[in-house]
């Protein structure tokens, strides 16, 4: 009995002694391993194509000669060409902003604030940054609350993040079959605007999706609620809702590339849709506004890295174009793409370049504004400091929002730069979650502020530049400094 005793006494001691020693070494220990982050990962989505664009072995040729160009890209100055006689001043790499690229955008609110004419719609792309519309329901509070519209815009049939949303009430069945373009590259039929495609296939029991108009001043009503679905081969699906006492029946008819379905010219408080014999019908999403003002669609997807934009089927995006008259695409990304072990993102930059062209065949003529990537922080010798990585990225997003003439906001530097979301965490009140990577309802509404300032800031001058600006005969256009740069080498200069 003594001996027994004796031997669980001394595996205890070891257990003890090992825990003291496992402890003690554990500020010794590789950096990273202890991770500040919470670790919830459910509904995390893998972003295929970030993949794919990481582990792809580069020429080395290749990142040799873009390295050179993007060297030469930091150290000139960014001249623009006039736009219908307005030309902002040259800007140094450093300071980018690139509001010469949203002149047309800018033209459009001019309109719309002195002369009430035509409207202005936004599609803001994100990654978990904007999940639960927080980002970009301030973003468009601030437009509303200076330009009118009413109406949260484009809602999807499910979303991830509906729970955790204000701006719309939204609810679903579970049996709604969805594809989304994080990890699904060809798709039964093409993605929506907002990246997903969404099916009905379940026979036996009705598909339905919910909405109820959210608490914020400018979207207490679900305005114009149409439905958007794509072509197919089924004539036999139909909906049905409840409109005061009267319940409705509409047949959908996919004749079209995309299709959409008035069912309401009245603003409702609530709507309910089912779905009957529907399947195999691409159905998109609904949209919800008064058609005048400002109006922003949230186009958020956790995981995101932007590049899966670049599946984006011309045809079909060209047709929601012509249905939702798109003036600016807000680009904010890079969350997901600082968790990759690297600080070299020319990959990243090339990727993001072809995403970028993609967008421009998709929507003729739309200006583009690239958000950079947030400061985010991690643990360095027990210490929460700026990541290594950080920086390296916003670099990368700059190159990229240049080189295919798009507007950029260095978020990073405008919360504050190194060591911002340190003191955005730790302050009181908190602006930030213990993760030092997202934002809290407070700091995402003052980071809708820091990126609404900056484009009304634009805005501004451009007023001042069109109000003095001088019409001048056309001249022949000839490369710019940017083009030149960037310019194929194998492509003959025109002939002036």
């Amino acid at each position: 009995m003594k001996t027994n005793s004796n031997y669980f006494f001394q595996s205890f001691l070891i257990l003890l002694l090992a825990t003291g020693f496992f402890l003690g070494l554990k500020d010794f220990l590789p950096k990273k391993i202890f991770s500040e982050k919470g670790g919830n990962t459910k509904n995390v989505l893998i972003d295929s194509m970030l993949l794919d664009a990481f582990e792809a072995e580069p020429d080395l040729e290749v990142v040799e000669n873009v390295q050179t160009k993007e060297d030469s890209l930091d150290k000139v100055p960014v001249v623009f060409e006039e736009n219908d006689g307005i030309k902002f001043p040259e800007e140094k790499f450093e300071n980018y902003k690139g509001n010469q690229f949203l002149i047309p955008f800018f033209e459009q609110l001019y309109q719309l604030e002195t002369n009430q004419k035509g409207k202005v719609r936004i599609a803001y792309f994100g990654d978990s940054m904007t999940d639960g519309d927080m980002i970009v329901q301030d973003f468009r509070t601030y437009f509303q609350e200076k330009f009118g519209g009413q109406g949260v815009g484009f809602v999807a049939i499910t979303s991830e993040s509906a729970a955790s949303r204000s701006s719309v009430v939204h609810e679903f069945s579970k049996n709604w079959k969805t594809q989304s373009y994080l990890n699904v590259k060809y798709p039964n039929r093409p993605f929506g605007v907002n990246g997903h495609v969404f099916f009905a296939n379940d026979t036996a029991h009705s598909a339905w999706v919910k909405y109820k108009s959210g608490r914020s001043r400018y979207n207490t009503q679900l305005d114009h609620p149409t439905l958007f679905y794509g072509s197919g081969k089924n004539k036999n699906g139909q909906i049905n809702y409840i409109v005061g006492k009267d319940t409705l029946r509409k047949t959908l008819l996919p004749n079209k590339i995309l299709n959409t379905l008035s069912l309401s010219n009245n603003p409702l408080k609530q709507l309910k849709v089912n779905f009957s014999k529907a399947d195999s019908i691409p159905i998109y999403g609904f949209n919800f506004d008064d058609g005048v003002g400002v109006h922003v669609d949230n186009f958020s997807q956790r995981g995101n890295s932007g590049i899966p934009i670049s599946k984006f089927d011309v045809a079909t995006m060209k047709a929601f174009q012509e249905q939702l008259h798109y003036n600016l695409i807000v680009l904010h990304y890079g969350t997901n793409v600082l968790n990759y072990g690297t600080k070299e993102y020319s990959w990243y930059d090339r990727s993001m370049t072809k995403t970028v062209n993609r967008l421009r065949e998709c929507f003729p003529g739309v200006s583009i504004l690239v958000v950079s990537t947030a400061d985010k922080s991690s643990k360095y010798d027990l210490e929460m400091k700026t990541d290594s990585a950080v920086v390296p990225l916003t670099l990368a997003q700059k190159r990229y929002a240049l080189k295919t003439k798009s507007s950029y906001v260095n978020l990073y530097t405008l919360m504050g730069g190194d060591g911002s979301m340190v003191k955005w965490t730790e302050e009181e009140p908190a602006l930030a979650n213990k993760d030092y990577t997202h934002f809290n309802f407070r700091g995402a509404k003052k980071v809708a502020k820091i990126i609404y300032d900056q484009l009304d800031e634009g805005y501004q001058q451009y007023k001042v530049l069109r109000k003095s600006k001088k019409v001048t005969p056309p001249k022949p256009k000839k490369k710019s400094l940017i083009d030149t740069i960037f310019s194929d080498p194998e492509t003959p200069e025109p002939h002036e």
